[in-house]
């Protein structure tokens, strides 16, 4: 029983290698270009022969493939951004090349959203969530804005307007007037309180000295 399934392996694998054999080889060559307009085209595509565990081979950058497969093998183009396509080499044919021009279909690919954090685990995120400084609202900034101190540094870096100028410069008018006419009542000894007062200690005086001759 053992000879006869062992004679029986022998001969499926004899079958299979001659049927294997009978299988013409074919040199495969084309372009790849976008579906979408034939002028675009598609570089580096990976082309994959299915048939043979597989295999790979790489389109160059103006989307030229060359290779050799099997009559029956499938093919399967692959890029990023464009959707898969297969091809199956015709059998009969009656030359050893086989040219093919392959247009593949652009595809979007829609990912999920990925937020990215500083903060590398969740105990790191309470720690500078706990130590946050946060801003001061609305009306603790208006409070500072009318405070004393900031009215006085920001009058002082503030240029004056057309009105304090007025006001300023009638201040400044009004005081040296005052001090003019002060100081003319100081220098016109009839005007001076100090010199009418030693002017009539001088008299009294006079008069003593000529009631006492």
């Amino acid at each position: 029983m053992k000879r006869i399934f062992l004679f029986l392996l022998v001969l499926a694998g004899f079958a299979g290698s001659s049927h294997a054999q009978e299988k013409k080889l074919v040199q495969v060559s084309g372009i790849i270009y976008n579906a979408d307009s034939i002028q675009a085209i598609v570089p580096y595509v990976t082309v994959i022969n299915k048939s043979r565990n597989n295999q790979s081979f790489p389109a160059n950058y103006q989307g030229y493939f060359s290779f050799v497969a099997s009559e029956g093998d499938t093919i399967v183009y692959s890029a990023i951004g464009y959707r898969k396509e297969a091809l199956v080499i015709p059998a009969g044919l009656p030359d050893m090349k086989y040219t093919v021009l392959v247009k593949m279909k652009p595809e979007s690919i829609t990912l999920p959203v990925v937020s990215v954090y500083p903060w590398a685990s969740v105990d790191e995120f309470t720690r500078a969530f706990m130590t946050l400084k946060l801003a001061d609202d609305d009306l603790l900034i208006a409070k500072k804005n009318v405070s004393a101190a900031s009215l006085a540094a920001l009058s002082k870096s503030l240029p004056r307007d057309g009105q304090e100028m007025n006001v300023f410069n009638f201040q400044n008018n009004h005081i040296n007037l005052t001090n003019k006419h002060m100081n003319q009542r100081g220098a016109n000894p009839l005007m001076n309180p100090f010199a009418w007062a030693a002017f009539i200690q001088q008299i009294t005086q006079g008069d003593k000295s000529r009631g006492g001759n």
